[in-house]
């Protein structure tokens, strides 16, 4: 989901994220945390009234993760991002892929219904500062934007004449992005993954794509197995930190 930004250097206040959750949530601008900017970060949450601070980090860099860990971050995800070359032979292969089609209007409260149950490996659950009910919601808003954008397409899988599946796709340039994937449990281990993500590479070929990326939790194995399957390799493993305000009792 795109939050808006409003940048100012170190860090960048996250408004959309704020109003969503009723907090005054931030987001590091860095990769890595040099001890320079580490109390010139402090004093940007303290000025502002921060409550949270998201921070992306290089997994590689042992010195971030100390200082992070030193300066009140908790770690709540590994952010893995796969990708794969997109070719004639994506195009060629696909007329729609098998039990998929293209979503519409109809199917948006099966949608937001499923997207609220299967997505609970994500780093906004596994910290408990966050209620369940809001992070529900906040998948269950992801794909009803995803499914009303004009710069988002979504297709769903179906079985037995029911939606159990969901895929939604961006295209920027020549890199093409999946945003939400998901199968109903029910529904797991039947190839309806796959048939998703291969309905996501045609899309891309069609929309000229070069490069496909998607992005999953260090947690979700099976989701990783699913990509590996369908041609995709680990590009970048990052670390996901959270460093929330202590407030005085």
């Amino acid at each position: 989901m795109t939050h808006a930004k409003q940048n100012e250097g170190i860090c960048s206040y996250l408004g959309w994220d704020s109003q969503f959750f009723g907090k005054r949530i931030a987001r590091l601008n860095r990769k890595r945390l040099p001890e320079a900017d580490v109390s010139q970060m402090l004093m940007w949450c303290t000025e502002r009234d921060i409550d949270c601070l998201y921070f992306l980090a290089d997994s590689a860099d042992a010195r971030t993760s100390r200082l992070a860990e030193q300066n009140g971050f908790a770690l709540v995800d590994l952010r893995v991002t796969f990708e794969s070359e997109v070719g004639d032979e994506h195009r060629l292969s696909s007329g729609p892929a098998d039990h998929t089609r293209p979503a519409c209007q109809q199917d948006a409260e099966t949608l937001r219904r499923m997207a609220g149950l299967l997505h609970r490996d994500t780093r906004f659950y596994f910290d408990e500062h966050f209620e369940r009910s809001k992070c529900d919601l906040l998948y269950e808003t992801w794909i009803d934007k995803s499914l009303n954008s004009s710069d988002q397409t979504v297709f769903v899988a179906e079985a037995a004449d029911q939606v159990a599946g969901y895929v939604s796709c961006q295209i920027d340039g020549e890199e093409s992005r999946v945003g939400l994937l998901g199968v109903a449990e029910a529904n797991a281990r039947t190839g309806l993954g796959t048939a998703l993500m291969k309905r996501f590479l045609a899309w891309s070929a069609e929309q000229g794509a070069r490069r496909a990326t998607v992005v999953t939790q260090g947690r979700n194995v099976a989701a990783q197995r699913l990509y590996q399957r369908c041609g995709f390799h680990t590009s970048s493993v990052q670390h996901w930190y959270h460093r929330w305000r202590v407030r005085e009792s």
